[in-house]
């Protein structure tokens, strides 16, 4: 009888706690590497919490970079920002907000307009998007309160469904993946918008929902082998859990595989940051979370009995 493809064979016995070390060391440097480019690099924040206005542009031409870049510079507008983007001869322009009054603003983006158009031709404009200095602000604070609630609701309900170790775990994992995305964001320079934080907790999303399809296992085994030690528990329940954790992992990689190689380039930031967000949330689900409860006390005989 066929029960469907099954890349990893039952019964492993791989002994994943005993390799915890490397583990940490692999999360160190990638924690402290992220904290590290945060605190240098920065973010490269797109509109949507800076303000100003962005324009994406397609010339026939191959333009001269340096030589646009210091025109529109010379309009005494702020710094404007100029990136290649997807296709050849795309470029897109980002201009300081001007104030709350749009009428500047539109004033700003006319003369961007007339300076590009005084050394291109057939210039397509391909979208004009503005937001306003006020929005940027309101976003950006909304944007790091949504990031924080869900970080404590996922604790919360890990820490009432199991025991508050598992709950810890759980926030640490959490922080872990959002750390190494935002790191991986900083030196990738892609822009950080409304996507990327819906990336952020996307990548937050599945990471607990692999965390805590281990720590239910887990809990499990606790009942059932109430004299194991707790790294043997650990390990049975990861690698009871192994083939679900990658086969689901394979999928959705699959899936943001096509939609990074067909979406085009307006979400190559967003595709990029859910790509290594799921590795990363596979990878700390196996090696950090179940690791970090070994020692935080957690211990087979001190779980309490429940009616079955």
């Amino acid at each position: 009888m066929w029960t469907g493809i099954k890349l990893i064979p039952d019964h492993t016995k791989i002994d994943f706690i005993a390799s915890r070390y490397i583990g940490f060391a692999v999360t160190a440097i990638m924690i402290i590497g992220s904290i590290f480019l945060l605190a240098t690099k920065g973010l490269n924040y797109g509109i949507d919490f800076t303000g100003g206005t962005l324009v994406e542009i397609a010339t026939k031409e191959t333009p001269d970079l340096a030589k646009l870049r210091e025109n529109l510079n010379n309009l005494e507008l702020g710094e404007i920002s100029i990136q290649e983007f997807g296709a050849p001869n795309n470029l897109l322009i980002r201009v300081p907000g001007q104030g709350d009054d749009p009428a500047i603003q539109k004033a700003a983006i006319e003369k961007v307009k007339a300076t590009i158009g005084a050394d291109y031709k057939d210039v397509d404009y391909r979208r004009v998007e503005f937001v306003g200095p006020q929005v940027g602000k309101e976003l950006k604070t909304k944007g790091v309160i949504a990031v924080l609630a869900a970080m404590i609701g996922i604790m919360a309900y890990v820490w009432f469904r199991f025991e508050w170790q598992f709950g810890v775990a759980a926030v640490v994992t959490l922080a872990h993946d959002v750390f190494a995305v935002l790191g991986f964001m900083s030196i990738m320079g892609r822009n950080f918008d409304l996507s990327s934080l819906a990336a952020l907790l996307m990548v937050a999303g599945f990471s607990i929902n692999d965390t805590v399809v281990i720590f239910d296992r887990i809990r499990e085994m606790m009942r059932k082998y109430r004299k194991k030690p707790m790294a043997e528990i650990a390990n049975l329940a990861i690698n009871d859990t192994l083939s679900r954790t990658v086969m689901t992992s394979l999928v959705t990689l699959l899936s943001l595989i096509a939609l990074a190689v067909f979406g085009g380039e307006v979400i190559r930031g967003f595709t990029e940051a859910l790509l290594f967000g799921f590795v990363v949330g596979t990878y700390s689900s196996i090696y950090v979370a179940s690791a970090i409860l070994l020692y935080l006390g957690l211990r087979p005989a001190a779980e309490k009995e429940q009616p079955a």
